[in-house]
């Protein structure tokens, strides 16, 4: 991998998509060395107890008989209502002969096995061949009606090898036959069907490519979706008014950029097709993605001045719009607009309303619009307590997270899919993978089974705990159950990875991403971003945002947020200043994520007076801190000793139905232990332990050095041996800090037989080990043993570089 991200990571167009008519491939990124040991146990554990029938979608020679399973209920607003002229009303084979409607009779009371040849044969041979195309059309619409599915497959099959195809099958037949199979997943026979049927001599119409268009959206297959409807036009089949906003959609779903939506817009206009109301609508729905509010209300006022008068839809799609885009006030006044126009809110415009004040952290507000559902006579649905439980677990109020889930199986709401999704997160990033394991079990035990976004969620919990082997082992078994990889996969796959430190095979599942036909979208380049900023690589990422700001895709909060990380990083603090000052005067918009992460970044970097100051003004702009501010600012009052200080804070957080975290803890360990209260810092791990949760490699290094200060290794070498004995391992800080204690008290056999340890067990000693304790006998005067101390290292690692040596021999000769 380059030193320099190489640029511009996104293609000016998707690259060339995959064979229309071919499976996509299942594709993985080079996995990291740790990828190829054994499945860890809890791993093990998960996928052994996943009873889950493989959801890969059969050959066109099975039946297709598809996993049972309940559909996660959708927390979108649907764009427009069916133009099914049967909805609502009992439904009527149009077009059927009694004759017709006779044999139809016959044909819903047989079973998939029946053999069927009589009973066809004996529709065929009636009537003129015009007639009997339009008969079929209205038998196979009536028993895909029915759910007859295979059935009316097995009849079409029939017509199609009886060599009257030509005269038999119409255009609407084949896209009723081409709906059955996207509705059952089974995207490929649909393709191959079409092939089929071109290579037999039929024209494929317009009905039948805007059928397959819609099967390829229905099952994600987005990429597929737009490489058909190129292929279309390029055949010169004219889509229609039905094909263009369904391709649309696909686009907003894709994530491609605005530009790209708004030029197959104009191609549409041009081809004289006007939009209509769903076109407007779908418009709208496609700048949720990409947080384009600006855009989105640019189409709201657009779609009124043609003529068109926004409807429910409209309405609750624009809300939805400013929620995903942190606009909560933009969205109720969406809400008091529609009000005002004589439309009644619905349970998807609060639950909308609420989302948004949900992701500000403003959980009070959330909260009252639940009330104002129930004044209004709107019951509270699993949607609105998913919403509440996801919004208390990311401001970090865990029990109150609990409550909320509590109260909804109290209300007998059944969870759903999404619910348990939110759960399983909820549980792993807090490291609580019993309980979560336990929600897994409720999960099946419910009559669901884990979906992509179950899978999407174990990725990023493993990658947010550092789990890189997890990561790699979650990615081979989704593919493994019949997943394919969709975008946001990739993204929480880039994320992953990058959480865990191993920004190679981040590029290279980014990499994957784009060979499998998916266009990075703001997801993408935030995750892209964010790995930059671990990295402290703020040149790469402030290339990454003029390409964004070059039309690609619209910058937010949270590439902001993460170009702050990359410049804390990389130590640019003037740059961060600078960004600082665009934020305050409101050049760049103010956030409350904004605001958090600039007291997260200025605690990191130490500076009091500056973390203080984006405090105060996230206080004062009426934004909650969420339990990562405060644990910031808990950290940086502990480095600096202020125990009053991190005291009122930790009050504040009680106050306010926050729940400490492990980071809380440890804050508070190493405070402690700063002050020479080690005792203090190991009662503290004794009541993370009491409370069921388990203490991680920098709970244990804080106590390991608070007793090291104070010279007391016997205690430390207790901690070291309880550390070992809950399963993790001493990694360099532990070293280094048994290291630096020993050096300090010149007891230098030991501290040279804690770096023989190390090379022992395979841990890789660093600069940092290595100066402490050259600089120690040096210091004291033993400059000559430290000369020896190089020589014999030399001997016990040669594979010490031999730059790390001349540094080394360099750094005695100027002591």
């Amino acid at each position: 991998m380059a030193d320099k991200l190489s640029l511009p990571l996104l293609l000016s167009r998707p690259p060339p998509a995959k064979p229309i008519f071919q499976e996509p491939q299942n594709l993985q990124p080079k996995q990291p060395p740790s990828a190829s040991s054994p499945i860890t146990p809890l791993l093990q554990e998960l996928l052994s107890s996943n009873d889950a029938p493989n959801p890969s979608l059969p050959s066109s020679s099975q039946s297709p008989k598809l996993p049972t399973r309940r559909p996660p209920i959708s927390l979108k607003p649907n764009l427009g209502r069916s133009l099914d002229g049967n909805r609502g009303k009992p439904w009527v084979p149009h077009h059927v002969s009694p004759r017709g409607r006779q044999t139809l009779q016959t044909l819903l009371s047989c079973d998939a096995d029946t053999n069927l040849d009589g009973i066809i044969n004996e529709l065929i041979d009636q009537g003129d061949e015009k007639f009997l195309s339009i008969e079929l059309l209205g038998i196979i619409k009536a028993l895909s009606f029915h759910r007859k599915h295979e059935i009316a497959l097995q009849i079409f099959e029939w017509v199609r090898r009886s060599g009257k195809s030509h005269s038999l099958l119409l255009g609407s037949t084949i896209a009723v036959v081409v709906g059955i199979l996207g509705r059952e997943g089974r995207v490929t026979c649909a393709a191959s069907l079409i092939r089929g049927l071109q290579q037999d001599g039929l024209v494929i119409d317009v009905y039948s490519y805007t059928a397959l268009i819609t099967a390829c959206s229905r099952n994600g297959r987005y990429s597929q979706a737009v490489a058909i409807f190129r292929k279309m036009v390029e055949e010169g089949c004219r889509p229609t008014l039905v094909t263009y906003n369904l391709i649309l959609n696909v686009y907003g779903k894709m994530g491609m950029p605005w530009k790209n939506i708004i030029s197959l817009m104009e191609t549409m206009k041009k081809e004289g097709i006007s939009p209509d109301s769903y076109t407007y609508n779908t418009l709208i729905s496609c700048c949720r993605r990409g947080s384009l509010y600006e855009e989105a209300a640019q189409v709201f006022d657009e779609m009124k001045s043609v003529g068109y008068a926004p409807d429910n839809v409209s309405y609750n799609v624009l809300l939805d719009v400013y929620g995903k885009s942190r606009r909560y006030k933009e969205a109720s006044e969406v809400l008091k607009q529609m009000e005002a126009n004589g439309f009644s809110p619905s349970a998807i415009t609060y639950n909308s309303l609420m989302s948004a004040y949900a992701r500000e952290g403003l959980l009070d507000e959330a909260m009252d619009i639940k009330t104002q559902m129930v004044e209004k006579g709107i019951k509270p649905d699993v949607i609105t307590y998913t919403t509440l439980l996801s919004g208390f677990e990311r401001a970090g109020k865990f029990e109150s997270a609990i409550g909320i889930y509590q109260v909804m199986k109290a209300e007998n709401c059944k969870p759903n899919l999404c619910t348990y999704n939110a759960l399983i997160k909820m549980y792993g990033y807090r490291g609580k993978f019993t309980e979560m394991m336990k929600v897994f079990d409720e999960l099946r035990e419910s009559g669901y089974v884990p979906d992509v976004v179950t899978w999407n969620s174990l990725l990023a919990v493993f990658g947010q705990n550092g789990m890189a082997s997890e990561v790699s082992g979650v990615f081979k078994e989704m593919k493994k159950a019949g997943f394919v990889p969709e975008r946001e996969t990739f993204n929480t796959l880039i994320s992953g990875y990058s959480r865990c430190g191993h920004f190679d095979e981040a590029m290279e599942v980014y990499e994957v991403m784009i060979k499998a036909g998916f266009s990075p979208d703001l997801s993408t380049y935030n995750a892209v971003m964010a790995a930059l900023a671990r990295g402290g690589r703020w040149e790469d990422a402030e290339r990454i945002l003029a390409e964004m700001k070059d039309g690609h895709c619209k910058p937010n909060e949270v590439t902001y947020c993460s170009l702050l990380h990359a410049y804390s990083n990389g130590k640019e603090i003037e740059k961060m200043d600078g960004l600082a000052d665009d934020i305050y005067s409101g050049v760049i918009d103010p956030h409350n994520v904004l605001f958090k992460t600039l007291v997260l970044v200025y605690s990191k970097s130490n500076l009091l007076i500056e973390a203080e100051q984006a405090f105060i003004e996230l206080r004062s702009r009426g934004f909650s801190p969420d339990i990562t501010t405060l644990n910031a600012m808990i950290s940086i009052y502990g480095r600096r000793q202020m125990v009053m200080k991190a005291n009122e804070i930790i009050d504040f957080m009680k106050s306010s139905g926050f729940t400490p975290t492990l980071t809380t803890y440890n804050s508070l360990m190493d405070m402690h232990g700063r002050m020479g209260n080690f005792w203090r810092s190991e009662e503290i791990l004794r009541e993370i332990q009491e409370k069921g949760e388990k203490p991680d490699i920098i709970s244990y290094n804080t106590v390991i050095k608070a007793f090291c200060r104070q010279g007391m290794m016997q205690d430390a070498s207790r901690i070291l041996s309880e550390l070992m004995s809950s399963g993790l391992e001493p990694d360099v800080v532990t070293y280094n800090t048994f290291i630096a204690s020993y050096v300090a008290q010149s007891m230098f056999v030991e501290a040279v037989d804690v770096v023989q340890h190390m090379i022992n067990k395979g841990s890789r000693p660093n600069e940092i080990t290595y100066n402490t304790i050259v600089d120690g006998y040096c210091k004291v005067g033993r400059r000559e043993e430290a000369g020896t101390f190089l020589q014999n290292l030399l001997k016990l690692n040669p594979h010490v570089p031999k730059q790390e040596e001349n540094r080394l021999l360099e750094r005695i000769m100027k002591k």
